[in-house]
């Protein structure tokens, strides 16, 4: 994690210098003093900060909010049933490996078979499975289901997804208003206030759904390497076999998981343009992934 940060801050930096050269010129170009880009640029990333990481260390909340669900714990175990048994004891036992705080574990109500990791850090986090993942897989699968989900935790998937998402909203924010000023110093200065704002507005919106794009793009990314790491502890024929289970399960299920599509172990994939917005790979795709992976 503290790779991937110094990594992170460091390809960050790196753009911010080389807006600021870029800004510079802008500056020479149109008579705008530099001090108004240092500010801009300061008040983006505080906001741009600001949304990601609320979201990140409510995330836990939100979640429980969202969802009617069940906590398994010490203390109820002897009144789960043997596939809720197995969820928390596969959740206790890579997280001993692991050596991290074992995450909440809950079930939620829904007939739709899925699961979710969320949480702000590997020692406060939870992992939630439905009861209709429960109802419909057999215990290869729904092991499979947890360790892929304990994945996105042990690799640090939601913080570096935070992360990303601070990066996206700070540009989308900085350039709508570098360019909303632009467009506004070519306008009647009593117009001008209103066009500023109305062009970064509508900006920040076509740029942030572009942008959406990106962090879509990543988040299929980390599916390929959560089914990876999983796969490793379950085994490649199980992970297959399950993934081909979802997949049939997938097109009956009720479209009742879009809350929380980015964390959930699998959504509807969707066709041409819309694809580009998916969360999730393709179970396809994902299956030939698994198949192609060399474990050593």
């Amino acid at each position: 994690m503290f790779i991937r940060i110094l990594l992170f801050l460091a390809t960050n930096l790196a753009v911010i210098v080389l807006l600021n050269i870029i800004l510079f010129w802008v500056e020479q170009y149109l008579g705008y003093p530099l001090q108004w880009y240092a500010y801009l640029m300061t008040v983006a990333v505080i906001f741009g900060f600001s949304g990601s990481f609320i979201s990140l260390f409510i995330s836990k909340w939100m979640a429980k909010k969202a969802y009617k669900i069940q906590l398994f714990n010490l203390e109820n175990l002897s009144t789960l049933s043997p596939k809720e048994r197995l969820v928390y004891d596969t959740v206790s036992d890579l997280a001993e490996r692991n050596h991290i705080k074992i995450p909440e574990v809950w079930i939620y109500t829904s007939k739709d078979p899925n699961a979710f990791a969320t949480g702000p850090g590997k020692n406060n986090s939870l992992v939630a499975v439905s009861s209709g993942l429960l109802e419909s897989m057999d215990n290869d699968a729904i092991e499979w289901v947890v360790a892929h989900e304990m994945a996105h935790i042990l690799n640090g998937d939601m913080v570096t997804m935070t992360l990303l998402q601070w990066v996206i909203n700070t540009f989308v924010i900085f350039i709508s208003r570098v360019i909303g000023q632009i467009v506004a110093s070519r306008v009647d200065e009593k117009a001008s206030g209103m066009v500023y704002i109305l062009v970064s507005i509508v900006l920040e919106i076509i740029f942030g759904i572009l942008a959406s794009m990106i962090v879509m793009k990543f988040s299929r990314y980390r599916e390929f390497r959560a089914d990876e790491w999983s796969a490793r502890f379950v085994g490649k024929n199980k992970m297959i076999k399950a993934l081909q289970a979802l997949q049939k399960m997938q097109e009956k299920a009720p479209k009742d998981s879009g809350k929380f599509a980015t964390m959930q172990i699998s959504t509807r994939w969707k066709s041409g343009f819309k694809k580009l917005f998916s969360s999730h790979p393709d179970l396809s795709d994902r299956i030939r992934n698994i198949e192609d992976l060399i474990i050593t």
